[in-house]
């Protein structure tokens, strides 16, 4: 086992895990719920799980409940030539299934990548929110996301490509 593949949630809440293959199904159930984003399906969505999983530098942690992943957070980790040399992280796709909010599922979640990223010689783990949902910003800024440290700037894709 590497540095932060352990359980989170040492508190007595939820545990997170690093997510495995056999995950996909019941991550995709989770997904469909997400009020941000579609996700990939069938063929496209085995695939891209089976790169997400082999690809280094990534990592991604559930959170089960009943027997299905109601959490999920993807860490994206890159080497960085400045930060002598301590590598970034890059927090994404922090989906908490509607019926599980509140209960420490996402905290759950989003703790094992941070602990994963500070493990792993993190410089800083970087993340963007586009909810204007106020209780959205709380529950980064109480997992230690300081807002205005950094600018965004958002390249999107040219319609038609």
């Amino acid at each position: 086992m590497r540095p932060g593949d352990g359980p989170a949630g040492n508190d007595g809440g939820p545990v997170a895990r690093p997510a495995r293959l056999p995950d996909l199904p019941s991550l995709l159930a989770l997904l469909s719920a997400s009020e941000v984003s579609r996700a990939a399906t069938g063929a496209v969505a085995d695939r891209l799980w089976r790169e997400t999983l082999a690809h280094p530098g990534v990592a991604v942690f559930v959170s089960d409940e009943g027997g299905r992943i109601v959490a999920t957070c993807m860490l994206v980790t890159a080497p960085n030539l400045l930060r002598a040399g301590r590598a970034h992280g890059f927090l994404e796709n922090v989906v908490t299934h509607p019926e599980a909010r509140g209960r420490g599922h996402g905290r759950a979640v989003v703790r094992a990548a941070l602990a994963r990223a500070w493990a792993g010689g993190c410089h800083h783990v970087l993340m963007q929110s586009g909810r204007a949902d106020p209780r959205v910003h709380a529950f980064y800024e109480a997992l230690g996301f300081v807002p205005g440290r950094r600018t965004a700037y958002v390249a999107a894709r040219p319609a038609g490509e």
